[in-house]
Order: C-alpha cells, then sequence, then structure tokens
C-alpha cells in the first residue's frame, strides 16, 4: 500500500488529487486494511451465495463501503451512493450493483451491532498468521498484539542531542511523552515535516524498538562501524551520534538516494560514508570494530504501521526470508575485525527469522564467534534498561507491539522487533 500512497512515487491518480483528499483515500485504506478481517467476515455473512472467487474488485467495493460507513466519520448516504456508484461503473461488477446496494444499506441499519460484534472479537488477521503468533507467544499476548494491530502506531522520535529543548517544544504541540533520554512519543494526525527541529535537522523519526539494535554495541564513540541494508537511515543517525565513523552499505541507488537527504537534514552527512552496492559482492579495504546488520523480513513487527503485511506475506515467505538472512550473517561476519561486535536484527515477529538464525549462526560459526548474551537490567539504554519482557532465555533481546503498555492505546506498544549480539573471537 504504500508503493501506491507514497507522496512522491505513489499511483498517478493518487498523486493527482489534492492533499486533503490523499490524507482521505490513506484514512480509508488503512482502516480497510486494518478490519479486513471483520469486514471479510462481515460480508459473507451478509449475502445468500458466496461472492466468486475472482471478484475482488468487487470484494474491495464492499470492503472500502464498510470502512467509511463503520469505522469513519463518513455520511452513510455518502459511503452507499459512491460503492454503487464504482459497481456501476465497472462492467465487471454492475451486475452486482444491486448486491452492492443492499449490503451497503444494511451496514448503515445494523451498524451499532456490527460494532459491537467487532468488538467483542479480539483477532482480525488471517488464520496462519494469529494461529503462529499464539503459538509463539500464547493467547493472551497474541490477542493484545490483535486488539493493538486495529489502532495506528504513535510516532517516536529519536533525539539528536538528548538534553535538546526541542523536546519540550515537541510534547507541547501534541499529545504524548518521554520513553528514557532520547525517545520523544507523540501521537495524531501530524504533519512531521511542521514540528519543531524538523528543518534544523534536531531530530529524527525511529520507533523505539528499532533504537534498541544499535544500542547493544555500547560505547561506539570512535569505533569504526558497517551500517548494512542501511537505509532509511535511523540507524545510521543514531551510530553517528554515539560517536562511530559510519560507512552504510544500501544495495538500492534510490534508497541510498533518501538516506544522503535524511542524514544531510540533520547534518551527519559529512561525517558518513555512504557505498551503494550488495553485501555479497562487497569487499570493504579493512575490517570493522562493529557491524550492524539489519536484514530484510517479514515486517511482521511492524503490522500497526503496515496493516496490509498479514495479507500480502505467508508463512512460506517467512521460510524464504530466513534462509536470505542466514546467508547475509554469513557474509556480515566476514567484515568484523578481531574481538570485533555483530549485530543482527530484523522487524519480525517471528522466530524463524530472528532467534532460529541466531542459533543456526552460532552453530555455524562457533569456532569464530560467540554470543553475548544481554542480561535485563544491566544495560541502560538512554536511561531506561531493558526489560525481563524483552530478553530471551538465550539473551536476545525480542520486543513485541504488547510491550510499552499505557492507559491510552494511541501511546502504547512500540514495533516487533529481533536482536542478537555476537563477538568475534
Amino acid at each position: 500500500m504504500d508503493a501506491l500512497t507514497d507522496d512522491q512515487h505513489g499511483h498517478p491518480t493518487y498523486l493527482a488529487l489534492e492533499a486533503r483528499d490523499r490524507s482521505l483515500v490513506r484514512a480509508i485504506l488503512m482502516a480497510a486494511l486494518r478490519y479486513r478481517g471483520d469486514l471479510e467476515a462481515m460480508i459473507d455473512g451478509f449475502v445468500s451465495r458466496p461472492l466468486p472467487a475472482g471478484a475482488h474488485s468487487l470484494r474491495a467495493i464492499l470492503h472500502v463501503a464498510g470502512a467509511q460507513i463503520l469505522l469513519l466519520d463518513i455520511p452513510a448516504h455518502s459511503a452507499v451512493d459512491l460503492a454503487v456508484e464504482c459497481a456501476n461503473r465497472d462492467p465487471r461488477n454492475r451486475k452486482f450493483a444491486a448486491l452492492v446496494n443492499a449490503v451497503t444499506r444494511r451496514m448503515v441499519k445494523e451498524k451499532d451491532n456490527l460494532l459491537s460484534a467487532i468488538e467483542s472479537q479480539p483477532n482480525n488477521a488471517p488464520d496462519w498468521f494469529h494461529a503462529q503468533l499464539s503459538a509463539i507467544y500464547g493467547d493472551v499476548e497474541a490477542n493484545e498484539i490483535a486488539r493493538l494491530h486495529r489502532y495506528p502506531a504513535p510516532l517516536d522520535i529519536t533525539l539528536k542531542n538528548p538534553s535538546d529543548p526541542v523536546a519540550g517544544d515537541l510534547l507541547d504541540v501534541a499529545e504524548g511523552l518521554r520513553i528514557g533520554d532520547r525517545t520523544v512519543r507523540l501521537t495524531g494526525k501530524i504533519d512531521v515535516t511542521a514540528l519543531p527541529g524538523f528543518p534544523e535537522g534536531q531530530w529524527w523519526v525511529q520507533d523505539f524498538a528499532a533504537s534498541l539494535p544499535a544500542k547493544l554495541f555500547g560505547d561506539l564513540n570512535g569505533k569504526r562501524v558497517l551500517d548494512l541494508c542501511a537505509a532509511p537511515g535511523g540507524k545510521t543517525a543514531q551510530m553517528l551520534a554515539m560517536g562511530a565513523q559510519v560507512t552504510a552499505l544500501e544495495k538500492s541507488a534510490s534508497r541510498a538516494r533518501r538516506l544522503r537527504e535524511n542524514l544531510e537534514r540533520i547534518g551527519f552527512a559529512e561525517r558518513c560514508r555512504v557505498v551503494v552496492g550488495d553485501l555479497f559482492t562487497f569487499e570493504p579495504e579493512v575490517a570493522f570494530d562493529a557491524v550492524l546488520l539489519d536484514a530484510p523480513c517479514s515486517s511482521t513487527g511492524t503490522v500497526r504501521r503496515h496493516p496490509d503485511v498479514p495479507w500480502t506475506k505467508t508463512a512460506a515467505d517467512i521460510a524464504k526470508l530466513a534462509d536470505l538472512q542466514a546467508r547475509m550473517l554469513a557474509r556480515a561476519a566476514d567484515f568484523v575485525a578481531p574481538s570485533g561486535q555483530l549485530v543482527f536484527s530484523n522487524c519480525s515477529l517471528m522466530p524463524e527469522e530472528g532467534e532460529q538464525v541466531a542459533a543456526d549462526f552460532i552453530v555455524a560459526h562457533g569456532d569464530r564467534f560467540s554470543l553475548e548474551p544481554v542480561v535485563a537490567g544491566e544495560l541502560s539504554l538512554d536511561g531506561l534498561g531493558i526489560t525481563d519482557a524483552m530478553v530471551g532465555a538465550a539473551g536476545m533481546v525480542r520486543t513485541t507491539p504488547a510491550h510499552q503498555a499505557h492507559e491510552n492505546v494511541a501511546l502504547a506498544g512500540m514495533d516487533g522487533f529481533f536482536a542478537a549480539s555476537f563477538r568475534k573471537r
């Protein structure tokens, strides 16, 4: 969905809309995706015969109408009329226009009962996804993760300077709180570019969980660091702020360009060497004191931001990505200097992409590397210690959206993330 609704490179029809209409389109799509399972079940219950298997555009019309009628502050008659008009405009769906009219009007009539049914059902994800979360984390935590997936994620900001008074300015313009020394969490409809300190480069956007892997390095002042798969640059900026000399490797030229732009805004571009290249063919002249591999993954830890993820990924995709991560981690190990440190991370909730990849790495490379277990409470992360809930039995870091509880759900949780630290012998 992000590719279609990107304000620079999105779909031409989307880009032709005015800013206000773009915001409405995104709101409708996000609501339809966050509640896709509920809407799917509701629609199937409203029709006497199953919709044709290939009627994807018809289902999309009904899903979008349902999101507008049930979940957004949009006049019901407008949503009904628009859905019927869309059906009539498409030759494939014209014969279903009466069905669309009947179903959407029933949504309007039974809105209160439908919303009550939705609220009583904690899970909205595909069966395969929720079954895996329940098997991994247990029913209670899996249901809490599913509940939080229905809400937009808060906006986490990492301060370039933890003592910068801009933190107070940010909290003055939006509801929020401080998490540790460097993170300011905000909620609500926010134009990031209009926030205090944006043009001056005093901070960058980075979920708190995404800031944990780089912190596992400890003191980076003066050390040579290699950041693999570096774009969009949150972790790169973080390590530069920690005093490191960073080489940022990025395979995609367009993503590398975005990385440079982000570093320029916060005044770090001159201190970082950005290299466009493939990890598997990269040949640095010397090894590095620290190497960070934040590997491509299923992104199942970011569903609050990207609610299409459970519907576009499968268990087979996770297995393929885990294999890629294992090969990338083995290659990343070649860049580490003697006694140097290697941190492997990703934003997946699945141990197959995290704990299992790390365990297999130790089995295969235990003659060169040892795991450096993280101990809860011992590692201070900008004034906030890693809690017992964030550390597994093997000493690897694991966060889920159910961590960081708060009475205001808009300020609760964090991305699902995994990180493990290894030391070269």
